[in-house]
C-alpha cells in the first residue's frame, strides 16, 4: 500500500494507477488489439477492478436465479459495480493503444486502460541497464555480502564481512557536534554501553539520559529536530544481536524482540494467520488444530492494528521496544499489548564482569506516568511475550480512531479482550426454582485498555471489575459503559481537547466490543458443536438486526482500492477571444492562422506536389513539460540548486509570544556559535537605507521587526541567522535572546468571536451590496401576494486551511558586481512583487534586482504574498555579506507563520415563498460575513469581496442584502487559497439551502433546481446570465443530465433503504453545483505579458509573466504557441519565469494564468508570423518553419516579439463605492453600474455518496462523480487532473484538514494564539485511503467560450467547492442518524471525525455530554 506518502497537487488517482501497473496481479498478457478482444477476455482484463459479491445465501449475485427482482443491498450493488465495469471496457473497446478511446464525440480513460498503457511502456522503453540501476547504486561491497555465494570476487571481499562483524564507533568531530555513536554486535557489548554511560555509569556526564538507542530514528529523530535534544552517546544495536531482532512463536507465546522492526511483526502475524491447519498427524491433529486457531486468533488483532500503524516506512525500521519505551500515551499497540497481557523481558549487566540479569514486567504494570515508565536507565527491552488467545471463547480486539485513517496518531486507541465461559445462574428453591438454574455465557476474564484516555496508557480497571462474573449480555455492557463514563471524566480543558468526544468514543468501542464478540461467539459455538457431538452450550445472546452493522469498523477492513473514468469531448483546435482580439477568423478553418495559411497553400498545388502536415497542439491531452521529471525526482527546486561557492543557510529569528512589545534582541550568544556568520535584524535594513515596511495592498508588515513594536503573533519574525549549514543557523536562531515587555497574551483577539465583541475589524475594507427591495422589511412579513413565506435564521462557520503545498517557501539570494546586483531565485507566485521588495529593504534599484522562477513544488495561492518575506530575510544578508545566502523553511516553521485559508462566519436570515404547486422559491436574503484576517490586511479585503460574489452560488434571490467584514486578529496574515473566499461564500449558499429544505420538508435536489439562475437573470452584482454577458450558462443542463446518469433518486431511494437497516453505518448522498467569477476583482491585474524567440534552426523559446507551480500553464502556453507556428509541441520550450524577461509581471493566481498568458504568447507569435509571411510566401507550400526562419534572419527580420494582452475594460473590474449614475438604464440590473467583476464563469456539478460509521464519526467517500465545463480544453489531461487535485484538496478542507489555535476553545494550548496544527503530525491532509473508491470526472462536450483563448476556460480554483460535495453527503448521512424529524442543525466544517460523531445524536453520545448540555446543539470545540 501507498500509505505514508502524500500529495497535495493530483487527486491520487493517477498515482495509483501508475503503481498498480508495476504490480504482477494487474498485468495480463493480451496478444489481441483491444478492437478484437472477446467478452470473455475483457472480462478476465477488467476482473481485478471488480469484486465478485456474494448473498446472504451464499450464491454469487450475479449467478443469482432471481438477478433481475432481487433488492438485496448486495445484488444491488453487485449491478452498480457491473455497470461500471462495462462503462470501462466500453470506453477500451474503441482503443487501439491502451490510452483510452473516443466514441460519439467523447474520449475516455479509465483507470484499467492506464495500468495496461503503463505496462507496456514500461515493459518496451526500458531496458536490464534501467532496472539494475538500484543494484549499480549500492555499495559493491555490501551488495556482494547480501547476494552471497562462492565465487571468487566474494571471497575476495571476504574481509569486509569481517569489518561489518566488528562493533562500530563514530564519532562527530564537526562543529555539529552529533556525538557518538557506537553499534554493538552482541548483547553483553550493548549492556555494557547502557551501564557506563546511564546515570551513574563509569562515563555518564551526571545529568542522566546520556545515553539512547536508536533503532528506526522515529522517536529520537523527533526530539532532536523538534524539541532540539542533544544526546551525547547514541547506540545502534546490531542484527547480530538475535534475540533482539528475531520474532518467533513457542507452545503458550509469541516472542518478539525488542528492537524488532513493526514491519516485520505484521508480516510474522500476516503469516500466522494464513498457515494451513493439515501437515500434521492424525493422532496430533486435533491438537495442532487447536494450536493454530490459538495463533491465527491471537495474531489477527496485532496485525490488523499495525496496518493502520504510523505509515509502511515507519514500520518498517520502528521496533516495538522503542513503542514502549516511549510510552506515548495515544500509542496503537501499547493497549493492545496490555489487553492481550503481554510481559516484557527486561535485561541489564550490572557488572562488566558478571552475567546478564533478566526481569519480566506485565506490559499493563509498564507505564507509570506521562512518558515514564518502569525501567532502570540500563536495562533494556530484549523481548516481549505475548501469550496465545485460547482456541475458542476467548477474543481480543483492536479499535483505533484518528482524524485520519492512514499514517495518523489515533485521538482514542483501544485493546479488548474477553474470556467467556458457559455458566448456570442458580436459582432460590424457595422460590420454586428446585435448585436448577439458566445455562448462559459469563464473563470470566475481561481486559480493556486505552490510549488518549489518561497521560499514560491505562487499563479501566473499574470498567472491567464491573464486567468479570456478569453474564455475557448486553445489560451487563451498558452497565458497565456507565461505570466506564465516571471512570474517565475529563475536563474541557484537557490536554489534547476533545473531551466528550474521547469519552464517547471509549464508550463506542465498548458498545463495539461487545458486538463483535457476539459474532465471534456465535461462530464458535456452531464450530464447537460441529467437532464435539453432544456438546450443548448456552444460547448465544441476540442483537438486533440493525445492529448487526456495528461489527467490525475500518481497523480489520480491506484497504480499498480506487478506480476511475475520465471523459472528454474530442480534441479540437477551437476558436475563442483571439478572433476578435488578434484578428485571427478564418471562414474556411478552425485552425489558427499559420495552420489556416499551410491549409490554403496545400489546396493550391497541384496533386503531386507535397504537402504539409498540420500540428494541431491545441486542445490535445499532451503530457506535463515537466512530468517526467517529476516522476523521476529529477525536477529541481530552490532548495535542488548546486550551492555556489561560499554560500550561507538562514534560519529566521522568530518571537514565541504575541501581543506583547518587543524590548530587546541580544545576538551575542547566536554569534559565539561555531559556524554562525552572522545576525541580521531591522537595525541592518536601516543601516544600508532599506525600506523595512511591505504588504502587498497596506505597507503594514515588516521584513524584520523593529524592536519596541508590539509582536502581533507568535512567529512573528524579528531577524535571520546564517551559518554555515542549515542546522547551525537554526541552532544560532535559538541562540539569539529576545525579551519582552507589556505581555498582555489573556488579551489576545484570536477568534472571529474575539473580534466582533473587540470590533476589531479592517472598517476601510467592509463592503455591503444590495439588490431588490428592502430584505429586513421583507423577513418580518409571514406572507408575500397572499402566499406564504417561510423564514430561517442561522448561522455557519466554516475553518481555516493549510496550503501545505509540498516544497516549502524557498529562496536562494546570489550577489554580484560586488553586491551591486542581486539574482534571486524564490518559489514564489509573484516574481515582480518579490523583485520589487527585495530591491526596497536592500535599497537597490529594481533594475539591478532579477527574480528568476523555474517551477514551484505547489502554491495554491499562499506564495501569492507570503512567501515575499522569505526573499526579503535572504536578500538582507547576502547584499550585506555579498554572499549568497539559502532560505529554507522548515515544514512546521512554513505553517506556523505564512497563514491559511480564512475561516468564516456567517450570520443569515432568509425567505421563501411556498407556491401553491408546493415549490420553494427563493425571495429574499440578508447575509453578514466574517472572516478572520490575521495581524495583517496581506488580502483579506479581496478575499472577502469574492465571498460576496459568490454567497448566491448558483441560485437567483429577487431580493438581496450582504455585508462582508475582515477581521483583524492575534493570528499569522491570512492569504490567498484556491479559490479566494469563493468557496467560503459557496458554502454558506449551500447550507442555506439545506437549512430550507429541512424547515419546508422538501427535497434538497429539486429545492436548488427550481431556483437556478435562467436566462437573462442577474446576480446581485448586476451581471445577466446570457451568450453576449457571460457566456453559455450550462448548470441546469448538467444538473439534469448528471441526476439521470447517476440515477440519484434511485440512489436516494437505496441510501435510505439502507439506512433503515443499519443503526450504526449510514450513507448519505449530495449534488451540489458550482459556478466561478474568472479575473481578478481588481481591474489593473488583468493583464500578462509574453517574450516569443523563434530560432533559425525552427524552435521557439517562450517566457511569459506566469508561473509554473504544478498546473501546467507551461504546457498549455507552449501548446498555444506550438500550434500557431504550426510545429511539434517538443519544439517549443519555456525556460523560466524572470523578472529581466518580461517585467511587471502580475502574480499567477485567480486561475486566469492560461487567459492572460495564452494570449500574450499568441499575440507575440502573431507578430512573428505576419513578418515572416512574406518570406514564406517565396518558399514552397511544404516548407518547414526551420527554413522559413533561417531565410527570414539572413532578410534582417526581427524574429523575437514581446506580446501583451489585457482584458476588455467592460468585462473586468467592480468599483465597490461608486453610486447609481443618473440616466442609468432602468432595464440594467441592479449594481450593473459598478463594474462587470468577472469575464465569465466556470461551471461545474458534482455528486458524492459516502458511508459514516455513526459509532466513530470514521467516514468513507464510496463515490463521486465530477462534471465540469471547462470550455474547449487546452489540454484535457492537465485540465482533468486539476479538477481531480482541486476536488480532493476542497474534500480535505471539507472533512479532515483541521487548523486550531490556543483560543478559549482550547485553553491547554500555550502561549494564546499560537498555532497547533503546524506540520504533519498534528494536521492532516487527504491521503490515499481517503479518495473516492469510484472517482469519475467528466469534461462537458460542446461548451464553447467566446471570451478566452482558443475558446477555453479557467480550471485551477472552480472545481475546489465541488469536493465540498463530500461535506454535504456527510451531512446528510448525519441528518439519517438523527432522523429527519430532528429538522435543521449548524453542521460546521471541517467535518471531523469529532463532528460527525458527536452529531448523530444517540444515546451513547448523549450519556457522554454533560446533563446541563442540549446535546441536539453540541458543538465540538473549534478554531474559528
Amino acid at each position: 500500500h501507498l500509505d505514508g506518502n502524500l500529495c497535495r497537487c493530483t487527486g491520487y488517482r493517477p498515482i495509483w494507477d501508475a503503481a498498480r501497473s508495476l504490480i504482477s496481479c494487474h498485468h495480463h498478457d493480451n496478444t489481441n488489439d483491444a478492437t478484437t478482444n472477446t467478452d470473455e477476455e475483457e472480462e478476465k482484463k477488467h476482473g481485478d477492478d471488480v469484486e465478485e459479491i456474494h448473498g446472504p445465501c451464499g450464491i454469487k449475485c450475479e449467478e443469482c436465479p432471481e438477478r433481475d427482482s432481487c433488492v438485496m443491498d448486495c445484488n444491488l450493488e453487485d449491478q452498480q459495480q457491473k455497470k461500471k465495469k462495462n462503462m470501462i471496457m466500453g470506453a477500451s473497446s474503441d482503443n487501439n493503444n491502451g490510452e483510452g478511446g473516443c466514441c460519439g464525440g467523447t474520449c475516455s480513460s479509465s483507470s484499467t486502460d492506464k495500468i495496461q498503457q503503463y505496462q507496456q511502456i514500461i515493459e518496451s522503453k526500458h531496458s536490464d541497464k534501467w532496472w539494475d540501476q538500484p543494484n549499480d547504486m549500492f555499495p559493491k561491497e555490501l551488495l556482494l555480502l547480501l547476494q552471497g555465494g562462492d565465487n571468487a570476487e566474494t571471497k575476495k571481499n571476504a574481509h569486509h564481512e569481517e569489518l561489518l562483524s566488528k562493533p562500530l564507533k563514530v564519532v562527530d568531530t564537526s562543529i555539529h557536534n552529533g556525538g557518538t555513536w557506537y553499534m554493538p554486535n552482541t548483547l553483553e557489548e550493548l549492556l555494557d554501553l547502557f551501564r557506563d554511560y546511564s546515570s551513574g555509569g563509569s562515563n555518564s556526564s551526571g545529568s542522566g539520559g546520556g545515553i539512547k538507542m536508536v533503532v528506526g530514528n522515529t522517536e529520537v529523530g523527533i526530539e532532536t529536530k523538534f524539541k532540539h535534544a542533544s544526546y551525547p552517546t547514541m547506540v545502534h544495536p546490531s542484527k547480530d544481536i538475535h534475540t533482539l531482532h528475531d520474532v518467533f512463536s513457542t507452545e503458550e507465546y509469541y516472542h518478539v524482540g525488542g528492537c524488532a522492526a513493526l514491519g516485520d511483526l505484521q508480516e510474522f502475524c500476516h503469516d500466522e494467520m494464513k498457515k494451513p491447519m493439515d501437515g500434521v498427524e492424525e493422532k496430533d491433529g486435533s491438537r495442532h488444530r487447536r494450536h493454530r486457531r490459538r495463533q491465527e486468533r491471537t495474531a489477527k488483532p496485532i496485525h490488523d492494528m499495525l496496518r493502520w500503524f504510523a505509515s509502511t516506512q515507519i514500520r518498517n525500521v520502528a521496533c516495538l521496544g522503542g513503542n514502549l519505551v516511549t510510552a506515548s500515551p495515544i500509542s496503537d499497540m501499547n493497549p493492545m499489548l496490555c489487553s492481550l497481557g503481554a510481559t516484557l523481558v527486561l535485561a541489564s549487566r550490572p557488572q562488566s564482569d558478571g552475567g546478564i540479569v533478566r526481569r519480566k514486567v506485565n506490559v499493563s504494570d509498564f507505564f507509570i506516568g506521562y512518558r515514564t515508565v518502569q525501567k532502570e536507565d540500563m536495562e533494556v527491552i530484549e523481548r516481549v511475550d505475548i501469550p496465545l488467545l485460547q482456541d475458542r471463547f476467548e477474543y481480543c480486539i483492536p479499535f483505533k480512531q484518528a482524524r485520519r485513517r492512514e499514517d495518523d496518531i489515533s485521538i482514542v486507541t483501544s485493546g479488548m479482550r474477553i474470556k467467556l465461559r458457559p455458566a448456570v445462574t442458580a436459582t432460590n428453591e424457595e422460590d420454586g426454582g428446585g435448585g436448577g438454574g439458566s445455562h448462559h455465557w459469563e464473563i470470566e476474564d475481561v481486559a480493556i485498555a486505552f490510549g488518549g484516555m489518561a497521560p499514560k496508557t491505562v487499563m479501566a480497571r473499574k470498567t472491567m471489575d464491573a464486567l468479570i462474573g456478569q453474564p455475557f449480555e448486553s445489560t451487563s455492557f451498558e452497565d458497565a459503559r456507565k461505570v466506564l463514563q465516571d471512570e474517565f471524566q475529563m475536563p474541557d480543558d484537557v490536554p489534547g481537547g476533545q473531551a466528550k468526544y474521547r469519552l464517547t468514543l471509549a464508550c463506542s468501542f465498548l458498545h463495539r466490543f461487545y458486538l463483535n464478540c457476539v459474532e465471534e461467539l456465535t461462530k464458535d459455538v456452531a464450530a464447537a458443536a460441529n467437532e464435539t457431538e453432544g456438546a450443548s452450550y448456552p444460547q448465544v445472546p441476540s442483537i438486533d438486526e440493525e445492529e448487526g452493522c456495528g461489527v467490525g469498523g475500518f481497523v480489520g477492513e480491506k484497504k480499498p482500492s480506487i478506480t476511475g473514468l475520465q471523459t472528454y469531448p474530442v480534441p479540437k483546435v477551437a476558436k475563442g477571444l483571439e478572433v476578435e482580439h488578434l484578428g485571427m477568423e478564418d471562414e474556411n478553418s478552425d485552425l489558427p492562422l499559420a495552420a489556416a495559411a499551410a491549409a490554403a497553400a496545400a489546396a493550391k498545388s497541384s496533386s503531386n506536389e507535397p504537402t504539409k502536415q498540420k500540428n494541431n497542439s491545441v486542445g490535445q491531452p499532451a503530457t506535463h513539460a515537466s512530468g517526467p521529471l517529476h516522476c523521476t525526482g529529477e525536477a529541481i527546486y530552490i532548495d535542488d540548486i548546486p550551492a555556489p561557492a561560499n554560500l550561507l543557510h538562514g534560519s529566521l529569528i522568530l518571537a514565541s509570544k504575541c501581543h506583547a512589545t518587543l524590548a530587546s534582541i541580544n545576538v551575542e550568544p547566536a554569534l559565539s556559535i561555531p559556524g554562525v556568520a552572522g545576525v541580521f535584524t531591522s537595525e541592518d535594513i536601516e543601516k544600508m537605507g532599506g525600506d523595512n515596511k511591505m504588504g502587498p495592498i497596506l505597507l503594514d508588515d515588516y521584513t524584520f521587526l523593529p524592536v519596541g513594536e508590539k509582536v502581533d503573533f507568535v512567529g512573528q519574525v524579528l531577524g535571520v541567522v546564517v551559518g554555515a549549514s542549515q542546522e547551525i543557523a537554526a541552532k544560532g536562531a535559538r541562540a539569539v535572546a529576545v525579551e519582552y515587555s507589556d505581555d498582555v497574551e489573556g488579551k489576545a483577539i484570536v477568534s472571529i468571536e474575539d473580534a466582533i465583541n473587540a470590533e476589531s475589524f479592517w472598517t476601510d475594507f467592509c463592503h455591503e451590496m444590495k439588490c431588490g427591495g428592502n430584505v429586513d422589511d421583507i423577513l418580518t412579513q409571514s406572507e408575500v401576494d397572499g402566499k406564504r413565506l417561510v423564514v430561517i435564521e442561522g448561522s455557519m462557520r466554516s475553518g481555516g486551511q493549510e496550503h501545505f503545498y509540498l516544497e516549502p517557501n524557498s529562496t536562494l539570494a546570489v550577489p554580484s558586481e560586488s553586491a551591486t546586483n542581486l539574482t534571486i531565485y524564490s518559489s514564489t507566485q509573484a516574481p515582480t512583487k518579490t523583485q520589487d521588495f527585495c530591491a526596497r529593504v536592500t535599497n537597490t534599484p529594481a533594475a539591478k534586482v532579477v527574480v528568476r522562477m523555474k517551477r514551484m513544488g505547489g502554491g495554491f495561492g499562499g506564495k501569492e504574498t507570503r512567501s515575499v518575506f522569505v526573499a526579503t530575510a535572504a536578500a538582507v544578508p547576502a547584499k550585506l555579506m555579498n554572499r549568497p545566502v539559502r532560505v529554507t523553511l522548515d515544514r512546521d516553521t512554513d505553517m506556523a507563520i505564512t497563514g491559511g485559508r480564512h475561516a468564516f462566519l456567517a450570520k443569515y436570515k432568509a425567505g421563501a415563498i411556498v407556491e401553491e404547486d408546493g415549490t420553494i422559491k427563493l425571495h429574499a436574503l440578508n447575509v453578514h460575513l466574517y472572516n478572520n484576517g490575521g495581524c495583517k490586511f496581506d488580502l483579506s479585503g479581496p478575499v472577502m469581496d469574492r465571498a460576496l460574489f459568490h454567497v448566491d452560488n448558483c441560485y437567483f434571490w429577487p431580493n438581496f442584502h450582504s455585508v462582508g467584514t475582515p477581521c483583524k486578529t492575534s493570528q499569522p496574515p491570512h492569504t490567498a487559497f484556491r479559490g479566494f473566499g469563493g468557496p467560503q461564500g459557496l458554502l454558506v449558499a449551500e447550507h442555506i439551502m439545506d437549512h430550507f429544505a429541512a424547515e419546508c420538508n422538501v427535497s434538497g435536489d429539486k429545492l436548488r433546481r427550481d431556483n437556478m439562475y435562467a436566462l437573462q437573470d442577474a446576480t446581485p452584482f448586476g451581471m445577466r446570465f446570457g451568450d453576449g454577458f457571460t457566456g453559455m450558462w450550462n448548470i441546469p443542463g448538467m444538473w439534469d443530465r448528471l441526476e439521470k446518469e447517476l440515477d440519484i433518486p434511485g440512489r436516494r431511494m437505496r441510501a435510505a433503504e439502507f439506512n433503515k437497516k443499519n443503526k450504526w453505518v449510514k450513507r448519505g448522498v449530495a449534488f451540489i453545483p458550482t459556478k466561478f467569477g474568472i479575473a481578478f476583482t481588481a481591474k489593473y491585474m488583468n493583464q500578462g505579458g509574453a517574450l516569443v524567440h523563434l530560432y533559425t534552426d525552427g524552435t521557439v523559446l517562450v517566457t511569459h509573466g506566469g508561473t509554473e507551480m504544478g498546473q501546467g500553464l507551461h504546457t498549455k502556453v507552449c501548446q498555444v504557441a506550438a500550434q500557431a507556428f504550426d510545429i511539434p509541441l517538443g519544439h517549443v520550450y519555456v525556460n523560466d519565469s524572470s523578472t529581466d524577461k518580461v517585467a511587471n509581471t502580475i502574480p499567477s493566481a485567480a486561475s486566469m494564468s492560461t487567459d492572460l498568458y495564452g494570449m500574450a504568447t499568441l499575440d507575440a507569435c502573431q507578430q512573428i508570423l505576419k513578418r515572416i509571411q512574406p518570406i514564406k510566401d517565396t518558399l514552397p507550400p511544404d516548407a518547414t518553419l526551420k527554413e522559413v526562419a533561417k531565410k527570414a534572419f539572413f532578410e534582417r527580420i526581427d524574429l523575437s516579439a514581446h506580446g501583451f494582452f489585457a482584458l476588455d475594460n467592460d468585462r473586468c473590474g467592480y468599483d465597490w463605492n461608486k453610486n447609481r449614475p443618473e440616466g442609468f438604464p432602468a432595464d440594467l440590473p441592479d449594481n450593473a453600474w459598478k463594474g462587470h467583476p468577472f469575464n465569465y464563469f466556470t461551471q461545474g456539478v458534482a455528486m458524492a455518496e459516502v458511508e459514516i460509521d455513526a459509532l466513530t464519526g470514521d467516514y468513507k467517500t464510496i463515490s463521486a462523480d465530477v462534471l465540469v465545463d471547462v470550455g474547449s480544453s487546452i489540454n484535457p489531461s492537465i485540465d482533468i487532473g486539476q479538477i481531480e487535485g482541486a476536488f480532493i484538496q476542497g474534500m480535505g478542507w471539507a472533512t479532515i484538514e483541521e487548523v486550531v489555535y490556543g483560543d478559549d476553545d482550547h485553553t491547554w494550548i500555550r502561549p494564546r494564539a499560537r498555532m497547533h496544527t503546524t506540520g504533519p503530525g498534528t494536521y492532516k491532509i487527504p491521503a490515499f485511503n481517503d479518495v473516492p473508491e469510484s472517482f469519475n470526472v467528466s469534461l462537458l462536450e460542446n461548451a464553447n467560450n467566446p471570451f478566452a483563448v482558443h475558446s477555453s476556460k479557467a480550471v485551477g480554483e472552480p472545481p475546489f467547492f465541488l469536493g465540498c460535495s463530500v461535506f454535504f453527503a456527510i451531512k446528510d448521512a448525519i441528518t439519517a442518524a438523527r432522523g429527519r424529524e430532528g429538522g435543521y442543525f449548524e453542521f460546521r466544517l471541517p467535518a471531523t471525525s469529532e463532528r460527525i460523531r458527536m452529531a448523530c445524536g444517540d444515546v451513547i453520545a448523549s450519556e457522554c455530554i454533560s446533563s446541563d448540555r442540549d446535546q441536539t446543539s453540541f458543538q465540538p470545540q473549534g478554531s474559528f
